[in-house]
């Protein structure tokens, strides 16, 4: 859909919310990480549709990636129908032997994370060459082979007719934080020291950090691309990175409060003075959390203020009190051109992640 016919319809919607997309940004963010990746290639992970901003769109504004990553075969599908041809990896593999039919038909790569899918493999007959992923369990301890067992699937992999391509890969579990991935690169290169094939490591964190030691051979920025930081103690905006999606609405209803008047379910908030709160059309239905207390910052006007009381399903209330031009009407950003969603998602006590996936389908989109 064209941004003209996206605008002409919103003009007759009667709620004004709606969530603006920028492929500019994608293509922008998705730059940044060629930049860190140096000579390897890029898997831009596309999963939970985008982490919220749509598997096809997102998909044709990072069309400079190498490949798609992903979890979801009918995500997987759509890009495939769409006329996608490029590498599409699936993070959490197969679950069935039905499933390997539409991997070789489509030719999507799984990850192979587990004793059971090897067994799949060489249960089914096949014909065609599948090239997996070989998952590595180096400390997370979610998903992947462990000493115990990883000689045990490699060995199964390399005597299989039908798969090719064997690479390896691990998931680094505190890129952003204190331990950071030595531990995890030391006891993967111990795991994996005796065999022979691509690697990839890097997710956005450790692209940012430590673009040397993670680069391998493919990397897989997710978060970075949509314009969020995944550190702790770098912004999006130090970094370079541009917000994909901003949530906006406006005021639909203003009231007066005297001092010790309260605002919203449960009273939850009580004016320390004369006030005056701006009512706006979001709430957790619209995917905006529910969690985020008194305080949570947002744009009126291009102004920073803050929310007050409850998040309502459908409405959430601010404090206009210091914004003159603040009235019916005017435009309100609950998080991304200009103000961080890594800072609404902090101030929420989550992580942006959350806030971009939980967009909710009765959001208008609207593409620029």
């Amino acid at each position: 859909m064209t941004f003209a016919r996206c605008a002409g319809i919103l003009r007759h919607m009667p709620r004004p919310i709606r969530a603006t997309i920028s492929a500019a940004a994608l293509a922008h963010n998705l730059a940044i990480a060629r930049t860190q990746a140096g000579a390897a290639k890029i898997w831009a992970v596309v999963k939970a549709n985008a982490y919220g901003h749509g598997i096809l769109r997102a998909a044709q504004a990072l069309h400079e990636a190498d490949g798609f990553a992903m979890l979801d075969y009918v995500e997987a599908l759509r890009l495939r129908s769409s006329g996608i041809t490029k590498p599409i990896l699936l993070l959490e593999g197969f679950f069935k032997p039905e499933d390997i039919v539409t991997l070789l038909k489509y030719k999507l790569t799984p990850v192979i994370h587990s004793i059971a899918q090897i067994e799949i493999l060489e249960k089914v007959s096949f014909e065609g060459s599948l090239d997996v992923y070989l998952k590595v369990n180096s400390g997370m301890n979610r998903l992947g082979f462990t000493e115990s067992n990883l000689r045990l699937a490699w060995n199964a992999l390399e005597a299989h007719k039908g798969v090719g391509a064997v690479t390896l890969m691990t998931h680094f579990a505190d890129a952003e934080g204190e331990d950071g991935i030595q531990g995890q690169l030391q006891w993967f290169g111990l795991l994996t020291r005796s065999f022979h094939a691509p690697r990839s490591f890097a997710n956005s964190a450790a692209l940012l950090r430590f673009p040397e030691e993670a680069r391998a051979d493919w990397v897989r920025p997710g978060i970075m691309l949509y314009g969020c930081s995944p550190l702790p103690f770098k912004s999006a905006e130090e970094i370079g990175l541009r917000p994909a999606m901003t949530l906006s609405s406006e005021i639909i209803g203003v009231q007066h409060l005297e001092k010790g008047e309260r605002v919203g379910y449960g009273f939850s908030y009580q004016a320390a003075q004369e006030m005056t709160i701006g009512v706006i059309a979001c709430g957790y239905a619209d995917g905006y959390p529910r969690h985020a207390p008194s305080g949570t910052p947002v744009l009126v006007a291009g102004k920073r203020t803050r929310t007050v009381g409850r998040v309502s399903m459908d409405m959430l209330c601010v404090d206009i009190s210091d914004i003159e031009q603040a009235y019916v009407g005017t435009p309100v950003t609950l998080w991304g051109e200009g103000l961080p969603c890594d800072e609404v998602a902090q101030a929420a006590g989550t992580v942006s992640y959350e806030l971009l996936c939980a967009l909710a389908p009765r959001v208008p989109v609207v593409e620029i």
